[in-house]
Order: C-alpha cells, then sequence, then structure tokens
C-alpha cells in the first residue's frame, strides 16, 4: 500500500484488493485480525531514512495507519500496530529496519526505534478514538520472553526479576503510558538516551492500547552464573524436553504467561500465535503429527486454566494454517501447518498440498470451541 514507506498517496489497487480480501473473510464468517507492520519496513525507510530510529517515520507511518482505519475501520474490529515490538534484541532489523553498522551505538538506536514505533501506535490509537467506531480495538503484541530462575538462589531471582521487568517495559509504557523507573535506570546503566519530547509522552499517556496480543513457543530462564540482565542472555531449562530447534516445550508457561499480563494489566489477551515447528513425513498422502495435536492440545489447556482463574482471553490463533518458510530459521523443513506444502528447503517440490491428521484433529477442537482436545 506504501511500498516505499514515504509514499505522498497509497497504492489504491492494494487498498481495494485487502477490500475485497475482507469482505470475502467476512462473509465466511471469519473475524479479521490484522497487523499493520509485520516485519515489513520498506527498505527505502532503512536506506534513506536509517529505520525506525528516525523520529520523521512516526508521521509517515501514522499516515499509514490512517488511511488503514479509514478503508478498513468498519470492517476490521481488532488492529495489531506492531508484530513481536519486543524483539528488538533478536531481529533488529525485521522490527525496526535498521542495520547494525547505521549507528555507533547500536542499542541506543534500537530503543529509539521503539520508542518511535510506540509514539506512531499512541497517534494510531488517537486517531481510532476520532472515528468514534465503537468495537475498534487497537492492540499491542509481543513475543513471549519472560523467564523462570534457574535456581531459588536469591542471585537468581533478582535476575528473572530485572529481565522480566525490560520485558513488561514495552507492555508497561503502552498500557500504563509512561516509562517506568527500571527501564530509565537500565538506560542509565548501558548510556542510552531516549530523545522524547513532551507532546510524546502526553501521547503515550493520553492514548493506551486495548489489548494485548502474544505470541507463545517456549520458556527459558536466567542463571546468575552465566547471563547478564541483558534481555536477549537466557539460557534453556535443563527440565524440560526441546524441539529439534531448541525450543523447550512448555505448556505451563503459557498459563504463567498469560496470568502475569492479566494480573499485571487486566487488559484483554489474545494469543497471536502458539505451535510446534517440527520434521514433518509425508506418507501416503498425509503426514501422522500427532507431536503437534497434543503439543497444541496441551498449550490450549492451559489457556482453559488461565481463563478459569479470571483471565479474559477472547481468541487463540495456532501458528500456522499451512507450511511456510520459518522465520526464525528460513527453512521450509521447519513445518508448523496443518496443511503440508511439498516445498524443500530450496524451494523445489510440487508445491502441492496435502492435509496432514492434525488438520482433522484442529478442525474438531474448532467446532466444540476447545472442548474436545
Amino acid at each position: 500500500m506504501f511500498p516505499n514507506g514515504d509514499d505522498t498517496e497509497p497504492n489504491i489497487s492494494a487498498l481495494k484488493h485487502y477490500n475485497e480480501m475482507f469482505d470475502y473473510m467476512l462473509t465466511l464468517g471469519i473475524e479479521p485480525i490484522v497487523t499493520m507492520l509485520h516485519y515489513e519496513t520498506p527498505t527505502n525507510i532503512t536506506l534513506n531514512h536509517g529505520g525506525w530510529a528516525n523520529k520523521a517515520v512516526i508521521d509517515m507511518f501514522e499516515n499509514y495507519g490512517k488511511i488503514l482505519l479509514d478503508w478498513f475501520g468498519k470492517k476490521v474490529k481488532y488492529w495489531i500496530v506492531i508484530n513481536q515490538i519486543n524483539m528488538i534484541q533478536i531481529e533488529p532489523f525485521l522490527s525496526l529496519g535498521i542495520c547494525s553498522d547505521q549507528y555507533e551505538n547500536f542499542e541506543q538506536a534500537i530503543y529509539q526505534g521503539v520508542h518511535n514505533q510506540m509514539v506512531a501506535a499512541a497517534k494510531i490509537k488517537a486517531y481510532a478514538k476520532e472515528l468514534d467506531l465503537s468495537e475498534l480495538q487497537i492492540g499491542t503484541m509481543v513475543a513471549d520472553g519472560t523467564v523462570y530462575p534457574g535456581t531459588c538462589h536469591p542471585d537468581d531471582v533478582i535476575l528473572a526479576l530485572k529481565h522480566n521487568r525490560m520485558q513488561y517495559f514495552f507492555t508497561d509504557v503502552e498500557f500504563r503510558g509512561e516509562y517506568p523507573q527500571y527501564a530509565k535506570n537500565y538506560f542509565a546503566k548501558y548510556h542510552i538516551d531516549i530523545a522524547m519530547t513532551k507532546e510524546e509522552e502526553t501521547l503515550l499517556k493520553e492514548n493506551t492500547l486495548d489489548y494485548l496480543a502474544i505470541s507463545y513457543y517456549y520458556s527459558k530462564v536466567v542463571d546468575s552464573r552465566k547471563n547478564t540482565d541483558k534481555p536477549e542472555s537466557a539460557s534453556e531449562n535443563p527440565n524440560l524436553e526441546a524441539s529439534p530447534w531448541g525450543w523447550s516445550i512448555d505448556p505451563q508457561g503459557l498459563y504463567n504467561t498469560l496470568s502475569q499480563y492479566w494480573d499485571r494489566y487486566e487488559k484483554p489477551l489474545l494469543i497471536a500465535e502458539n505451535g510446534l515447528g517440527m520434521y514433518d513425513k509425508l506418507e501416503d498422502g498425509t503426514v501422522h503429527d500427532e507431536y503437534r495435536a497434543q503439543y497444541l492440545g496441551e498449550h490450549i489447556r492451559q489457556v482453559g486454566r488461565a481463563i478459569h482463574d479470571g483471565a479474559n482471553v477472547f481468541g487463540y490463533c495456532a501458528w500456522g494454517p499451512i507450511d511456510i518458510v520459518s522465520c526464525s530459521s528460513q527453512q521450509m523443513s521447519k513445518r508448523y501447518g496443518f496443511v503440508y506444502v511439498d516445498l524443500d528447503d530450496n524451494g523445489l517440490g510440487t508445491g502441492k498440498r496435502y492435509l496432514k491428521d492434525s488438520y482433522f484433529w484442529y478442525k474438531s477442537v474448532i467446532a466444540s470451541n476447545g472442548k474436545v482436545l
């Protein structure tokens, strides 16, 4: 719609395309949940504007967001402004369109970039309020990065506390409307100076967001003997089994995450992503992936457990419907879908699709609204 990011006018043909898509989804009874920015900052923004660290990008994105709400605000109820807004240390280019050699103080650049994203989200929320569409919901999304202490040693417990605070930093700003003192202390420790105007502080305070979307796949721990307080410094949990890619399988971690976020904010929650990437074997036109049904079933049970304890979880989205190239490993062979796609890591194959056993299992889960697992 805005292929260069700084375009003065949108691509009308693209807007019409999505308009037809939403109309068709609604005729099928599908509730659209739309992410405005999902790892797709135009390369032009990186090369000619320095990525999201440049405050000029705020106005570009605000213009884009307003166009989306003008065109689709009556058809799309749920909006996620930024995909996994907390992934700035793990995926800074995907998250912020910033390259590591563009700024002398790279950590400052990424925190400035995410600040600018939060300001842009507040501006879009302010515009949404002007539209007076009572059902319009503007949310944010995080990839769960909270951790357990590696042991009950006080040093590990305190390190886990500090880690989790810097994960809650993003949602503290977007739901409470201001920078917490612990974040200011972290920035001072690492010589990070966020350029923030009084107008931006007011925008954040007056335009907190409506709901929280979470992607959840695994959990980690921190050990004070080998980890630091940097958000990306964490260890695998020796008590858990892991996928072939080292992602610890922890269904109870989803219950913990949902409960912690609900207790902290009492904002509606959405599981935007939850799934298991595995090597699948196509046999006789299908994949016998009972391991996927087991993983998802155990996680959905934990969602029910969180709801039982009071959390307002209004939706669950499995990742993902069909096999696609995995973002985390850039492999087709790391498959998440209910539908097998005959393509390999080099893009070779027929492209034909086959229904896995998990497809029929998940169909029954949907039909029973999660009662049959």
